[in-house]
């Protein structure tokens, strides 16, 4: 193919010289790592990321496509920091040069670290790993669930262990890939199944120890909302005691490792039906002693003169109540004889201040028309007056008028 620079004299059109670049451009800019810092973030509803990665002094536009969006685990927002590796190139409809992003990863932290941190940070927000939303194990559960590989170390671990504890017990295994693509989901959907089907009273997550790419599948989402939305319990026994994946915040209950988890669980056998016979005779030790305890207080009671001779003690009330009547009476004599003398002092008083008591001495009242006669320079000759004495009262006429003093 002829390039412009073979053409100096021709003439060309913008695809052509669009096409020109784009093969100049691809052919050199393969396979590059760039180190920027992503702004202007978008995410369509097609899945692909359009983004611009710059630095202090330029700007490169960059483009990440679905496909390759889906193995990233960060999640990108505008100001992170990252290397990119990827390729540039052409967009000829807008004869616009771009970076085709095939892999990105966030600088100074690991991709999957930071991952890690970051859906920590967003369900801790979200209340998923909230203490008093945590359900409490059974003590003795009937049938348990296990959720994990079956052909690993741990599902062995967990069924020696269960078997030397409590060799009865029940096991439902739902098995599923632990690490690789597509187990994260496995994991979800085996949770959920033991839901719908009702039939475990505990579950299990679990798996051995492994590389935190190993165990990243118990770090996804989707297994940490399962576990959240799971009404049966859910104990996470993921790798070692020194592993820590979002399963284990989001669970009832963490183990640090599958043995552990088995032990947890449930109990042996040998230890319950020891705690079962202490309890047994501390009952009826605690029966025993109850009865007794009644025994002696009934034999008290037959003892009392109450029960002996029952009519005893009502005569005893009555003459109680004979008694109690006799004081009642007599303090009601004093009461009233003391009330009586009062009453007879307070009529001697007022007797003593009446006017018909003033009149009983020897006094009298005289009246004109019926107003008391008070001073006898009102009364004239020949007026008529009335007279009250102690007993009964007289008219007279006046026949002189005589003051104080004349």
């Amino acid at each position: 193919m002829q390039t412009i620079s073979d053409k100096k004299h021709t003439v060309f059109s913008v695809t052509e010289v669009t096409q020109d670049i784009k093969v100049i451009l691809e052919a050199n800019f393969e396979g590059l790592w760039v180190e920027g810092e992503i702004s202007n973030l978008r995410s369509p509803s097609s899945g692909h990321f359009y983004f611009t990665l710059k630095d202090n002094n330029a700007q490169l536009p960059a483009v990440l496509f679905r496909g390759s969006a889906m193995a990233v685990k960060c999640r990108l927002h505008d100001g992170l920091k990252v290397l990119v590796f990827g390729g540039i190139d052409v967009y000829e409809k807008q004869g616009k040069y771009q970076l085709l992003v095939r892999k990105i990863e966030p600088k100074g932290l690991g991709d999957l670290q930071l991952a890690f941190e970051q859906l920590k940070k967003k369900l801790f927000a979200e209340g998923l790993f909230d203490e008093d939303r945590k359900k409490k194990l059974p003590l003795l559960p009937e049938r348990i669930g296990i959720v994990t590989s079956p052909t690993g170390a741990a599902i062995r671990d967990i069924l020696n262990i269960i078997e030397r504890r409590f060799s009865n017990s029940n096991i439902i295994i739902n098995p599923v890939r632990v690490q690789g693509e597509g187990a994260a989901q496995e994991i979800a959907e085996a949770v959920d199944e033991f839901n719908r089907m009702g039939e475990v009273d505990v579950i299990i997550v679990t798996r051995g120890g492994g590389s935190i790419e190993d165990l990243w599948c118990f770090n996804e989402e989707a297994v940490a909302r399962a576990i959240y939305r799971s009404r049966i319990p859910v104990v996470s026994a993921v790798g070692h005691e020194i592993d820590y994946t979002i399963s284990d915040f989001v669970a009832d209950l963490r183990c640090p490792t599958p043995s552990a988890a088995a032990e947890l669980v449930i109990g042996k056998k040998s230890e319950m039906i020891d705690s079962i016979t202490g309890m047994r005779d501390a009952l009826n030790y605690m029966i025993e002693n109850t009865i007794q305890e009644y025994i002696n207080r009934l034999r008290l009671a037959q003892e009392n003169r109450v029960f002996k001779d029952p009519g005893s003690l009502i005569r005893d009330y009555q003459q109680d109540v004979d008694a109690y009547t006799e004081t009642l009476i007599a303090a009601m004599g004093y009461l009233v004889e003391g009330k009586g003398k009062d009453v007879r002092s307070l009529i001697g008083r007022l007797e003593a201040l009446s006017p018909l008591g003033v009149l009983h001495r020897g006094y009298s009242v005289t009246t004109l028309a019926g107003h008391v006669v008070r001073d006898s320079a009102r009364l004239k000759k020949g007026e008529l007056v009335t007279t009250r004495v102690s007993q009964g009262s007289f008219r007279s006429q006046v026949v002189d008028v005589e003051r104080d003093g004349a």
